[in-house]
């Protein structure tokens, strides 16, 4: 799938700026658990960072699919999920406030966020409920001009320098709801850590970009700051699923394709025996199977993010984009550790964290047994098995 002229430009201005930023920068990052301020700036000075925002309010206005070329080149610099996480919820997350936010509130929240000077964080995700969106217990009750919030989320990506959340809140009780889907509403709100109590994560890999639980209670949020009618925000967040699958599916591309280029160079270069090890089918043939399943992946994003940006129905495509990618960039990466031999445990060639950070793609935002069910239920027609 050929790209356009501008998209060529986009992905060559993305590579000229990401290599400013070397494999050197991203390893000292995860190793001291420091955020890339200095990345995150850069992008936004280059205008990236409002690639999908309306250019009335300091965007560019392109599409998911400008996005999904941009992430996958972040990724494929060898920024990898450190550098594609650091920008992730800020290209697609307010597409809820694009749509449905009031003149006033875009005003308010999209020329910072394009600008870089706002930083968003995504609020849904609860430790008692995971998937099951639809029961979660974090409750907004009226009270006057303000909502008061209670209630804990988990897995919050970069709330440790979020300015601000979208969050996801019970504002009508279940059990007084005719469908589970109502009583739910969407708040754009600051994030204030004096307020709430924010927990960072210890975890696996990814350690440049923080995870966290956050606690609220009675945290007040202004009427103002709700996005659309109230209860109305599950049907709102529903137009970020399918832009989050398709841009975590470039993210994983990029990510493979980063540690496929250091094992095919490893291979190339690493004499065992008097011999390229590259010249080993056993060493030669897992890369070419990994460069076949990594451009398919590819094909099926820019294909899931074309139809979402034509406006036709993209739900079994973004999934199944997701699907193969994190397949594919999982496989990529144990390739590329064992291309490496025992180096490949040395952080020094990099390809053990990227490894690491390949189970973020393969188990977030939804697993691959979820994206199974889907695609037999909603695909092929077969019985609901959860």
């Amino acid at each position: 799938m050929k790209l356009t002229p501008d998209q060529d430009a986009i992905r060559e201005g993305v590579r000229a700026l990401c290599a400013r930023f070397d494999a050197a920068y991203w390893r000292r990052l995860d190793a001291e658990h420091r955020f890339p301020h200095e990345f995150h700036a850069a992008v936004a000075e280059a205008g990236f960072l409002g690639i999908c925002i309306p250019p009335e309010y300091g965007g560019s206005g392109l599409g998911i699919t400008e996005a999904a070329i941009m992430m996958e080149a972040i990724a494929g610099s060898g920024a990898g999920m450190s550098g594609a996480s650091a920008i992730h919820m800020n290209i697609f997350g307010l597409n809820p406030v694009v749509m449905f936010g009031s003149a006033e509130q875009k005003a308010r929240f999209l020329p910072p966020l394009a600008a870089g000077r706002h930083k968003a964080c995504f609020g849904v995700t609860e430790p008692t409920t995971g998937l099951d969106t639809t029961r979660l217990k974090t409750r907004a009750e009226r009270v006057g001009d303000v909502y008061r919030v209670t209630g804990q989320k988990v897995w919050i990506s970069t709330a440790q320098v979020a300015t601000h959340i979208l969050l996801l809140a019970r504002t009508t009780p279940l059990e007084a709801c005719a469908r589970p889907t109502e009583g739910l509403s969407l708040f754009y709100t600051p994030l204030d850590r004096h307020r709430a109590t924010v927990r960072e994560i210890a975890k696996m890999g990814r350690a440049a970009v923080d995870s966290n639980e956050i606690f609220f209670d009675g945290y007040e949020i202004p009427a103002a700051d709700r996005i659309g009618e109230e209860g109305q925000g599950f049907r709102m967040i529903l137009h970020g699923l399918n832009p989050e699958r398709i841009l975590i599916a470039a993210e994983a591309v990029g990510l493979g394709r980063a540690a496929l280029a250091r094992a095919t160079a490893y291979a190339r270069e690493r004499v065992v025996f008097g011999r390229p090890i590259g010249q080993n089918q056993g060493v030669a043939f897992p890369l070419a199977e990994d460069w076949m399943a990594l451009e398919a992946a590819w094909l099926m994003t820019l294909s899931a993010a074309q139809r979402y940006d034509s406006g036709e129905p993209c739900g079994a495509e973004a999934n199944a984009a997701k699907y193969l990618a994190a397949e594919a960039c999982l496989k990529a990466c144990q390739d590329a550790v064992m291309t490496h031999g025992g180096f490949g445990y040395a952080r020094e060639y990099d390809v053990e964290r990227y490894l690491r950070e390949a189970q973020i793609p393969w188990i977030a935002p939804v697993s691959p047994n979820l994206i199974r069910a889907y695609i037999a239920e909603r695909v092929l027609g077969l019985p609901k098995s959860y």
